[in-house]
């Protein structure tokens, strides 16, 4: 990385302490399109403070939460109405999933801190005949249509901070405070091995340094 643009994700960073907003929230209206209108169970792996997890409800029977922070399960709690069809569950992802088979599972800026396969294999056993599975990740850049969505996302980025934020102060969200670790894998690895677990599997680069896979369930 060079000195100017490292200056430059410095610069950012510094302003989006005074402007914070959630890129993985962004994706939420387009995830909620991509399942049905009704359906039984839903699970959200890194459900985070919950708020996908709540929107899940509004169409699921029930939702189950799965995290590995026992303190961001805490705060989902506190956050989910007690008559809501909501349960979060602090465990591991690969070896912790509440048992039975769901309709719908989403897994949102979670699944590189896993090991990228084998959760895609426990997702998938996890998934009913028919279900849906709704991945949004991140990716390490590579090629140079990555770098070119990165460099296209700066403005964008700083654009949506400002509006969603509105030029004044604000404080960061709940959802953004969960521990954070750098993509490992490109695009093009992830595609290589999504494919070869989910045959079928549709992905997508996406702006906000992410990528978007969707599979149904045979």
């Amino acid at each position: 990385m060079t000195t100017l643009t490292a200056r430059l994700f410095r610069a950012i960073d510094r302003f989006h302490s005074v402007h914070p907003w959630d890129h993985n929230a962004h994706y939420h209206r387009w995830i909620m399109r991509q399942i049905p209108r009704r359906f039984d169970r839903a699970l959200d792996v890194g459900s985070g403070s919950g708020d996908l997890a709540r929107l899940l409800a509004s169409r699921a029977r029930t939702v189950q939460g799965l995290d590995a922070d026992h303190a961001i399960v805490a705060r989902a709690r506190e956050l989910t109405a007690p008559a809501a069809p909501v349960k979060f569950t602090a465990g591991d992802a690969l070896t912790e999933i509440p048992p039975g088979s769901y309709d719908v599972i989403t897994c949102v800026a979670t699944i590189h801190h896993l090991p990228f396969s084998d959760a895609l294999s426990r997702l998938r056993q996890h998934l009913a005949p028919g279900g849906t599975l709704v991945v949004v990740g991140v990716a390490r850049a590579q090629s140079p249509g990555d770098h070119l969505l990165g460099a296209v996302a700066i403005p964008l980025n700083v654009a949506m901070a400002w509006i969603k934020n509105k030029g004044r102060r604000a404080p960061r969200p709940d959802s953004m405070t969960a521990p954070t670790r750098p993509a490992t894998m490109s695009f093009a690895e992830i595609v290589h091995d999504a494919r070869r677990i989910l045959p079928g599997v549709r992905l997508r680069r996406r702006l906000f340094w992410r990528y978007t896979l969707v599979w149904h369930q045979s």
